[in-house]
């Protein structure tokens, strides 16, 4: 056993204090190590007053700090090989933990259990491994977005992430380990394996070592990364000369499997013959997975397991052999997370009596590693780190997500408008932006706890982690599925909260709304003065503005849908209306407010929905010409369930989505089942640009699915 190595606390093992409730799956070189902790870190909370008591607050709301707990799922990844270094720094950091039993799943779970036991002074319970693997699976593809992918290894961005659908069954899963498991899951506890094959990963090591004598599975791959199978195999034309056009097979295809080397008298090069063999078994299990989908009728096909371990060598070869034998009906689809598959269900049988699936968990990019691609030529640092340890953690949310009720089509649905990960451009646009934005906001989270002396040194751990987390999406932006705007605030809001700052911008807020507050009567007496034409405008003036822009807002604008709305309200009233607005701002009070007063007024019921927590990305006054008003972005497919039941109870048949983050950023081309009005004033030049604006454009797009779309809703296609 290697003990050659220090493991750092605070990036591995962390929060070991509080842990409980472990689980490890030992494959035959990895160990994925399992376990749930309980964290506790400030958070913002909006705090209501009652203005109906005898002494009312001139306060609407404020912004309060409040300590809380939450529930984490930690998953860490290693050699086998440091198995029981792991398992001695773990005994000698365990505080409390009413924990007796840990659960096992794996191959190596049985020649590894006197050596857990001793060590942790656990009983090793053993769960069976696919009962694992499945519960794993149906895990991440419920609570992880973008994690499933296509390989594309010629295109501009290789992964290409998938929308997960609202019911992720029925679908295959095909586990590659030392042979091929093929399993239909049809619902969250039925699952059947109806095939296999006993040719697979173990027969690539086992053949490949006695061809090549390289004993090492990685680096058998990396051979066969370098190799040129044709200098083996026999293909189509080297049999006709050509290709066989009456049976449609073109000349470069395979006709036989090392077919050369029983005729070429020369010796074949370890890296062909590594090609040729993975090729090979690529092939026979790609036609299989193939065969089995179709004779069920399953169009989602999931590949795990060892064999596939993120190389991009095997998952080109199974991608291209799925959609030739398919003809590209069936896509093989790949998962960020396939390691940890095992450990997770087995973390899952052990916590039970909790139900853990009864809530919403989301991933924490700030202690998770990411997908590192192992590819020596992207960025040969991580694929060192990445092959010595590897984590992911996974934070219980607050409520249980759901999709909009009101989405056409939620298994098409795309939050973002632009995806980082296949525009280059924009990407590095953006990654430059957070960076420059970087000293800013270290300054903003210090000012916010003025009172607390360890806030500096706190904050400065903050900037290095979000900087080396900025570097590494520069370098593989697929890291934690598609690159957006959004995303990169995620990781921002994530990394402050591991350091403590719930909002660093919550005093410039306060201010803001108590200068708002001021202003709000004031505003509605005006409004009231207006003629109903004058006032609609001036509604929608003050609404996408909140007051300081008025003259930027003279008609026609880049996305002009104002007369069908206009039209539209000289109608019946809709009724209801669900508005996504800020929870905090000049934007809520005189924006907002404002408006939602004149639908009330029409006799439409108006339910706001905004963020128990103030946002890390509405702020004013900070890099104007990149986040100002930056308002929250919204997934309209991960809504809280008791919002989506509300929505359906209402009878909602409006959709009011405002601001650069919600309406434009994301949900811009969300298509609805009810009318829908999306409004914003691009805030941001370089946006504006490449959109075919200018600064301070407007965009307000009224949509009805009953009617054809105005001829003035133009599409924003960057150019």
């Amino acid at each position: 056993m290697d003990k050659s190595i220090t493991l750092p606390p605070d990036e591995i093992f962390r929060n070991l204090e509080n842990a409980k409730r472990f689980a490890i799956d030992i494959g035959g070189s990895l160990t994925k190590l399992a376990y749930y902790s309980t964290v506790q870190h400030k958070v913002a909370k909006v705090r209501s007053f009652d203005h109906t008591a005898k002494v009312p607050s001139d306060k609407l709301y404020e912004i309060s700090v409040q300590e809380e707990i939450t529930a984490r799922l930690h998953f860490i990844k290693f050699e086998n090989a440091y198995i029981e270094t792991c398992l001695d720094f773990i005994k000698d950091h365990l505080v409390n933990t009413e924990t007796k039993v840990i659960k096992a799943t794996g191959g190596g779970a049985h020649k590894f259990k006197d050596l857990i036991e001793k060590k942790l002074g656990l009983k090793v319970d053993k769960e069976d491994e696919m009962t694992c693997l499945i519960k794993g699976c149906n895990f991440v593809l419920k609570n992880i977005p973008h994690e499933a992918f296509v390989y594309a290894k010629h295109a501009d961005s290789e992964f290409r992430f998938q929308n997960t659908h609202p019911d992720i069954f029925p679908y295959l899963l095909v586990n590659i380990g030392s042979g091929v498991s093929i399993v239909k899951v049809e619902s969250e506890d039925k699952f059947e394996r109806i095939g296999g094959s006993s040719i697979g990963g173990g027969t690539f090591w086992g053949l490949g070592a006695l061809l090549t004598k390289t004993k090492r599975f990685d680096e058998l791959l990396q051979l066969a990364s370098k190799g040129q199978h044709t200098s083996v195999d026999m293909l189509v034309k080297d049999i006709y000369g050509g290709s066989y056009g009456s049976l449609g097979l073109t000349g470069d295809l395979i006709a036989s499997s090392f077919g050369k080397s029983a005729t070429a008298d020369k010796d074949f090069s370890k890296e062909d013959m590594a090609k040729s063999l993975l090729h090979m078994i690529s092939n026979d299990i790609g036609q299989l997975a193939c065969l089995y989908a179709k004779l069920h009728n399953l169009s989602r096909v999931y590949f795990g397991g060892f064999f596939i371990r993120g190389h991009p060598v095997t998952m080109h070869t199974i991608t291209y052999s799925i959609n030739f034998f398919t003809k590209g009906e069936v896509q093989a689809l790949f998962l960020r997370h396939e390691g940890y598959l095992g450990a997770i269900g087995a973390f899952l049988k052990g916590a039970e009596e909790d139900n853990p699936n009864q809530y919403s968990w989301g991933e924490n990019y700030a202690g998770s590693s990411g997908l590192m691609s192992v590819s020596p030529d992207i960025n040969p640092m991580q694929r060192a780190r990445s092959g010595t340890f590897d984590m992911l953690e996974m934070d219980r949310l607050e409520r249980q997500l759901v999709n909009l009720p009101l989405l056409q089509d939620a298994s098409s649905y795309i939050p973002d408008t632009v995806d980082l990960t296949e525009d280059a451009l924009a990407r590095e646009y953006w990654l430059s932006c957070f960076e420059e934005a970087l000293d800013g906001v270290v300054k903003r989270a210090v000012a916010s706890q003025p009172d607390i002396p360890e806030a500096a040194e706190r904050a400065e751990k903050f900037r290095q982690k979000y900087r080396h987390k900025l570097q590494t999406l520069r370098h593989q932006p697929f890291a934690y599925g598609s690159l957006t705007v959004r995303s990169l605030l995620d990781t921002r809001e994530h990394c402050l909260n591991e350091f403590n700052f719930p909002d660093p911008y919550s005093k410039i807020k306060q201010r803001e709304n108590d200068v708002a507050l001021k202003y709000y009567q004031k505003a509605v007496k005006s409004l009231e003065e207006l003629s109903w034409e004058e006032r609609q405008f001036a509604l929608v003036r003050v609404e996408l503005t909140a007051g300081p822009f008025c003259e930027q807002l003279e008609r026609p604008w880049l996305v002009d849908a104002y007369d069908q709305w206009i039209e539209r309200l000289k109608g019946p009233p809709h009724k209801c209306a669900l508005f996504f607005v800020d929870n905090s701002g000049m934007d809520i009070i005189l924006g907002v407010m404002p408006f939602v007063r004149e639908l009330l007024c029409r006799g439409t019921e108006v339910v706001l929905a905004s963020n128990s927590g103030p946002a890390l990305n509405d702020v004013t006054n900070v890099l104007w010409d990149f986040f100002d008003n930056m308002q929250n972005f919204i997934d309209l497919s991960r809504l809280d369930k008791v919002l989506a039941m509300v929505v359906r109870e209402r009878q909602t048949d409006l959709v009011i989505i405002e601001g650069m983050g919600r309406a434009i950023h994301t949900n811009y081309y969300a298509m609805l089942t009810c009318e829908s009005l999306k409004m914003a004033v691009i805030k941001n030049s370089w946006l504006a640009d490449r959109l075919g604006g200018k600064l301070f454009s407007v965009v307000f797009k009224y949509e009805d699915p009953t009617r054809k779309p105005s001829k003035d809703t133009v599409a924003l296609t960057p150019s």
